[in-house]
């Protein structure tokens, strides 16, 4: 994304399960307090920037994230608490207000976070390309296609994600409940609620489904000629090397054939093939990239099942959809799976 006045290039953590777009950022007061390394130069905030904190975008910000704001301390800026995700990090900030060139030459003026104190679980984050934030496209009132939609940018507030394994370039997503399976074999009998989070890498299961699916997984491949090892390139737990080692995810199916499949309650099916569960690490060995979950009885569906899979988000009419798509290539076929969020 282009942001600011001249307009300067930030890359941005897509983030279906969380609604506020931010940067990493100096402090408007000073330095920043905790960022991590990012691509490009620190966003740098002025005092005009800053979104009062009686704005009502302000109280927009604090009703999706659930808290109460206090403008006694800052009265002429909106303060968030810290942002959590699932992986354990952290993000707090200010808001500011500032423009988001699109590719139409328009540059309306989007309100974002300002994050100058970020921390780092570094026991449970996964390696990621480094980038400058976070593009908030949850369900809720600051996300950036609502705004983009209040300011007469876009006309409809849906949008579509695709993201391709080759690398190019209440307020999450819910398509129901769902039951897993394993080759068309039941892991557990109780449909849990799923999510779609673009944010989180892994796909996430409760502990008990997790340990079920496993030892499931491991019983299908017991006559496979692949070897379980320790892998010191990932922090994932469960790895194996195969005759030779995996180059590409479309490696996976000659060794791995079990799919891993989510029946909703209302029909629909989301088949996840081994490319979709499966990481190659860069000693070409393959990780297990569905991890447990502890103390949420629902399953997140992150990045790596969402691969490949053209996910498209209508808040207007409340409804997900998925399809098979090469995401390095415009889709062809109208033919989707729809599901009510």
């Amino acid at each position: 994304m282009n942001i600011g006045e001249p307009a300067k290039p930030y890359f941005l953590d897509i983030d279906t399960g969380r609604n506020l777009t931010w940067l990493e950022c100096h402090d408007n007061n000073g330095p920043c307090n905790t960022c991590n390394k990012v691509p490009h130069p620190l966003y740098r905030p002025t005092l005009k920037k800053l979104v009062p904190c009686a704005d009502p975008v302000c109280d927009a910000l604090h009703k999706d994230l659930g808290t109460t704001k206090d403008c006694r301390a800052a009265p002429r800026q909106c303060d968030y608490e810290k942002i959590h995700y699932l992986d354990g990090s952290s993000s707090l900030g200010v808001l500011v207000l500032d423009k988001f060139s699109l590719p139409t030459g328009s540059a309306p003026n989007i309100a974002f976070g300002c994050g100058y104190d970020q921390m780092q679980n570094s026991k449970k984050a996964p390696k990621r390309v480094p980038v400058d934030g976070i593009l908030g496209l949850g369900r809720g009132s600051v996300d950036l296609v609502s705004q983009l939609k209040h300011s007469g940018a876009v006309s409809k507030n849906v949008i579509g994600q695709c993201l391709s394994s080759k690398g190019m370039e209440p307020n999450h997503y819910s398509p129901g409940q769902a039951t897993l399976h394993l080759d068309r074999n039941p892991i557990g009998t109780k449909p849990l609620k799923a999510i779609f989070d673009s944010g989180s890498t892994y796909t996430l299961m409760p502990e008990n489904l997790h340990a079920q699916l496993v030892s499931a997984l491991k019983a299908s491949l017991s006559k496979s000629s692949l070897k379980q090892v320790s892998d010191t390139d990932t922090a994932l737990p469960l790895c194996w090397k195969g005759p030779k080692p995996f180059k590409t995810v479309h490696d996976l199916p000659k060794e791995f054939k079990s799919l891993v499949t989510l029946k909703f309650d209302h029909g629909v099916t989301m088949t996840i093939p081994p490319e979709n569960y499966l990481i190659i690490t860069g000693h070409g060995n393959a990780c297990f990239g569905i991890l447990e979950l502890p103390g949420f009885d629902l399953f997140v569906i992150g990045g790596i099942s969402m691969q490949e899979q053209l996910v498209i988000y209508d808040n207007e009419k409340g409804r997900l959809a998925w399809m098979p798509s090469p995401c390095d290539k415009m889709p062809k076929s109208k033919a989707a799976i729809i599901s009510r969020i």
